[in-house]
């Protein structure tokens, strides 16, 4: 790692995590957490699956009552996402989908058994936008844990021109969080059916996104 490496690593999380603290108080948030709460009640270990576009403000509006683990990768990127989410309450796994994947999967289900909660970003690292990969699938199976879908949406937002159309809210933006029902994959599901999960989770977060993106443009 160079100089500029390190030094990025130690400022810009720090940087980054005031910045949304201070972007954050601006906003007005708008939260729907009926499908979450009877789990949290329980404390029952969730799989959480939000959209890599729309991560940004979930580390400060959860990390402080549920410190949820996250999936960071063994890059200098991963190190930056691992610190960032650190600062708020959220604990990290190292690994990803294209470097040990499988490595992180077993450890994402190991802080399930546990009774822990796992937060996953179904078409990330590198995308395709909106295509859930088949991790989450198998991570639900192998647990038994629920997967809850989740999304964020502000207006008026930027939308930055990177694969997965990274939206930052404008100050003073109006904002939504929503979790959707519950999907369920029984342990017994043989490819199939973990497909047939995979597509209905895809849909439930696209419609989900599209509810919050309707929410914060209601006047």
């Amino acid at each position: 790692m160079t100089a500029y490496d390190r030094l990025l690593v130690v400022w810009a999380p720090a940087l980054g995590s005031w910045a949304v603290r201070l972007l954050a108080a601006t906003l007005r948030i708008r939260r729907e957490e009926e499908s979450a709460r009877p789990f949290w009640a329980r404390r029952a270990p969730v799989i959480y699956a939000i959209w890599h576009g729309r991560i940004l403000l979930i580390p400060l509006l959860y990390g402080r009552t549920h410190p949820v683990n996250v999936m960071a990768s063994r890059s200098r990127d991963g190190e930056l996402v691992a610190r960032f989410v650190r600062r708020f309450g959220f604990k990290t796994v190292r690994g990803s989908t294209t470097r040990g994947g499988s490595d992180a999967l077993r450890r994402l289900a190991r802080v399930l058994r546990w009774g822990q909660e796992v937060a996953v970003v179904p078409d990330g690292p590198l995308g395709p936008r909106g295509i859930v990969r088949p991790g989450v699938i198998a991570l639900a199976r192998i647990t038994g844990a629920p997967i809850l879908p989740l999304a964020f949406s502000a207006y008026p937002a930027w939308r930055l021109r990177s694969w997965d159309e990274f939206l930052i809210p404008k100050p003073f933006a109006r904002a939504a969080v929503c979790f959707g029902p519950p999907l369920f994959v029984p342990s017994g599901a043989d490819r199939s059916q973990q497909e047939a999960l995979r597509k209905e989770l895809e849909v439930q977060l696209s419609q989900l996104t599209w509810r919050v993106d309707g929410l914060v443009r209601e006047p």
